[in-house]
């Protein structure tokens, strides 16, 4: 259960819980604001009805122009929401590209491509709904409806997923906490295995160039970084020593492909050369953001690269594979043989060869 507290002249005092009046609410909030449930959506609209009758109470797009069906629990039971989305999953499932531009014409103000481009920055995939994922919002679920969820994400390799939210009063005010039952990037990974290649042994990296890292400085240094929150720093947790990972930049391609030296530490405990990374010149103003605290501070891992470009001389193609998530398993064809002709990247036994003539 989520407890919230405060904290005034060193003595802590729980905030209670209480209940949004409306949930309906919640529902408007999620809409406006993806991100309130860690999601980075271009929301196409609300109360979307089906043909047979239903209305799906969200209906969002992911940065691969997969669909993310959203329902919010209100009076229903657990159970009969579950059955509920699946049922709505059925639906989505049929949309074709064209559909999903139909639908989102009468929803939008603006058309799909140009509202995908400023929500993403980037040119709309040319097929839509590859692949539909579904989330379920609740403020609480029974132990039943638990093991469903986790039944149909873990077994059959559904993407389904429940969020919780939590809502505390406190001085007249309404504040709200969300947590996941499953981990957000499994879930996505079980049922992406699924219609995909098998793995190659590469990871796609997100550098997520901004004011608080860059990517010169991973380059010059041999790291990589996320922070900002566990949300965004737990990723890199996923990597191992002697993984091979690359790096993709948003807006500009695929910059550097490496090696993993090191696991996810926090920027403080970073070293090159036995000197703290936040001692050395760096390109980045920000990057020793929150850096005492161990939620919010950069993490780094360290790399041995293979082979970089600068930002400007970024390698892409047409559909190469691009994703939202920080740290994920490259699986898209085009895309591996791709990175491994303009990067030299080898297959494993090249490595493996290559790792015993280096020892």
């Amino acid at each position: 259960m989520t407890q919230l507290y405060s904290a005034k002249n060193g003595k802590l005092t729980q905030i209670g819980q209480t209940r949004l009046p409306n949930e309906d609410q919640l529902q408007g909030w999620i809409a406006e604001n993806p991100s309130l449930i860690g999601l980075d959506l271009l929301i196409i609209g609300r109360e979307i009805v089906t043909d047979f009758g239903g209305r799906i109470d969200i209906l969002g797009l992911d940065e691969e122009g997969n669909t993310v069906i959203i329902e919010c629990k209100r009076a229903q039971t657990p159970r009969d929401v579950i059955a509920q989305i699946l049922d709505y999953a059925s639906w989505v499932a049929t949309l074709s590209t064209r559909r999903i531009h139909e639908i989102a014409q009468l929803k939008l103000s603006k058309p799909l491509d140009a509202a995908f481009r400023e929500r993403f920055g980037s040119t709309l995939p040319e097929a839509l709904n590859a692949r539909h994922n579904l989330l379920i919002v609740a403020s609480e679920f029974d132990a039943s409806s638990r093991r469903i969820v986790e039944y149909l994400a873990e077994n059959h390799e559904m993407a389904i997923n429940t969020a919780f939210f939590t809502t505390f009063e406190h001085k007249g005010e309404i504040l709200l906490a969300t947590d996941w039952l499953l981990d957000k990037e499994e879930v996505t990974q079980r049922a992406e295995s699924r219609a995909q290649a098998p793995w190659t042994g590469l990871w796609y990296y997100n550098v997520g160039q901004d004011e608080h890292r860059q990517w010169e400085d991973m380059r010059k240094y041999g790291f990589i970084a996320a922070g900002g929150g566990l949300y965004y720093s737990n990723p890199l947790k996923r990597l191992s020593v002697g993984d091979r990972i690359c790096a993709y930049q948003k807006n500009a391609g695929y910059v550097g492909y490496g090696l993993v030296t090191a696991l996810s530490v926090p920027v403080n405990d970073f070293r090159v050369n036995d000197a703290p990374i936040l001692s050395l010149p760096l390109e980045s103003t920000g990057f020793g953001h929150d850096a005492e605290d161990l939620l919010a501070c950069e993490y780094l891992v360290g790399v041995e690269w293979q082979k970089t470009f600068p930002l400007s001389e970024a390698k892409t193609f047409v559909g190469v594979f691009a994703n939202q998530n920080i740290v994920c398993k490259l699986r898209q064809a085009a895309t591996v043989d791709f990175l491994r002709r303009e990067f030299s990247i080898g297959d494993e036994a090249e490595m493996a060869r290559a790792q015993v003539a280096s020892s």
